[in-house]
């Protein structure tokens, strides 16, 4: 789905509340507060009565529209322009796209990630598996001879974020603390996300992996000496991180500890779902509450 099409298939306000209805409801409206279908619509304020428990509802209850004073046309457009930002979208460039105020777009973009949230525990990823983790924030390394030096990597106070993703499948990423990048408490998160039994895992040379094969096939690179040993590497994780830090770095510019795993979600939702054939009807199906 494109901005042309959106102008073209919801032109109207009453063209977006009636796309809504139909999908969340199949045109059968049922109150969202006492689930009956005994409803009847109150045309000249798009909203409808229940008869049950004598309360006027709209489509909107209990999904990310709710109570909002936007027009539904440019919650649409906002799902497809950051559904169409492969690196991500600023709530600034969001705010000029929809000509609204700043905070109104990070308001938006918020709640279509929760829309974009996918619960860990759904799918368990299997086949060739690749993990690494990887460090976000802080500030940039300086290389003058009087600048004070920031050491990279697993030496920084950067905030760690562990990642695992199947071979031309699914990516899973997390914000973790450093402690749980230790061997015990790393085998735990890779059982929590990681079919064991049928799974050959890939990492590099991080000595919180060492005990790895005791539990599954390991492989490993060794970054030190190659990038890419036959079919062991760790390239496919590496490509996800550079999409998440170019975004970070690129359009966000500096994201806090408090709202970094929705951002994360955001770029996993879309790697995820990079081959769905129509993204935008399931998006807003999610936002809704239909699919999940």
């Amino acid at each position: 789905m494109n901005l042309v099409e959106i102008f073209e298939l919801f032109p109207t306000e009453d063209a977006c509340l009636s796309f809504l209805e139909q999908a969340r409801w199949k045109n059968e409206p049922r109150c969202p507060y006492c689930k009956s279908t005994k409803a009847t619509p109150m045309l000249k304020e798009n909203r409808h009565h229940c008869n049950s428990c004598n309360t006027s509802f709209s489509v909107t209850v209990g999904t990310i529209f709710h109570n909002t004073k936007l027009p539904l046309q440019k919650w649409f457009l906002a799902v497809c322009l950051m559904l169409n930002a492969k690196k991500g979208l600023s709530a600034r460039q969001l705010s000029r796209d929809l000509k609204v105020n700043k905070d109104t777009a990070w308001r938006i973009s918020m709640k279509i990630r929760e829309a974009m949230y996918e619960s860990e525990q759904r799918n368990m990823l299997h086949g060739i598996v690749e993990v690494d983790e990887t460090y976000i924030g802080g500030k940039p390394r300086k290389t003058g001879p009087d600048d004070k030096h920031h050491p990279r990597g697993r030496g920084t106070k950067k905030i760690p974020v562990l990642g695992m993703v199947e071979r031309n499948g699914k990516v899973k990423a997390r914000v973790v603390r450093k402690d749980q990048l230790q061997s015990r408490k790393l085998q735990q998160l890779i059982r929590r996300n990681v079919d064991i039994t049928n799974t050959t895992l890939m990492t590099d040379q991080f000595g919180g992996y060492i005990r790895i094969k005791q539990m599954m096939p390991h492989k490993v690179i060794n970054h030190s000496v190659w990038y890419v040993d036959g079919n062991t590497h760790t390239n496919t994780i590496e490509s996800f991180w550079a999409l998440l830090k170019r975004g970070i770095v690129g359009q966000y510019h500096k994201v806090s500890l408090r709202y970094l795993p929705r951002y994360i979600t955001e770029f996993c939702y879309r790697y995820n779902h990079r081959k769905h054939e129509d993204l935008f009807n399931y998006t807003i199906l999610r936002g809704l509450g239909v699919a999940r």
